[in-house]
């Protein structure tokens, strides 16, 4: 059996042309402007350094008493992560209860309240329907009101 002959096209070969032969280019070396200034001369007892930083042969400058930097709020203590130098603010056990109680009744009664406004409109649907049914009669409205059939999705 013999392999099925396809159709076929003969492209002639291609002729690609010597690239054109280009000049190098010359390129001369960057030179730059230096900048200049004037120096500006200032007697060293005019200058003062900004505030927070000691001068030469002065000790640092004590911002705050240290007294008040320990511990600034009595119901606030600080433990001290251990390998570090990193103090973290603690409240006391009173106020961390208080907030915790404060979350969980807040829950409790948000979760409460949805479940009984649940209940009260599965109860009360059927007498506001009523009602509704009631009052289009009076005012001479069809409470029959027909839905519109939707078209079968293929």
């Amino acid at each position: 059996m013999e392999p099925p002959i396809l159709p076929s096209i003969n492209l002639p070969t291609q002729v690609i042309p010597e690239p054109p032969i280009l000049p190098e280019p010359i390129l001369s070396v960057p030179t730059a402007d230096v900048p200049s200034y004037k120096p500006m001369i200032a007697p060293p007892e005019f200058l003062s350094p900004p505030v927070g930083v000691p001068r030469e042969g002065e000790e640092e400058v004590k911002e705050e008493p240290e007294g008040k930097k320990e511990n600034p709020l009595p119901e606030v203590r600080k433990i001290n992560v251990p390998w570090t130098d990193i103090d973290i603010p603690v409240p006391r056990e009173e106020i961390v209860a208080t907030a915790a109680t404060t979350a969980a009744v807040s829950v409790v009664a948000t979760l409460t309240a949805t479940s009984m406004f649940n209940y009260l409109v599965k109860l009360l649907k059927p007498v506001f329907m009523q009602v509704v049914k009631r009052i289009q009669k009076k005012l001479g409205k069809d409470g029959d009101t027909k839905t519109e059939e939707r078209p079968s999705e293929t």
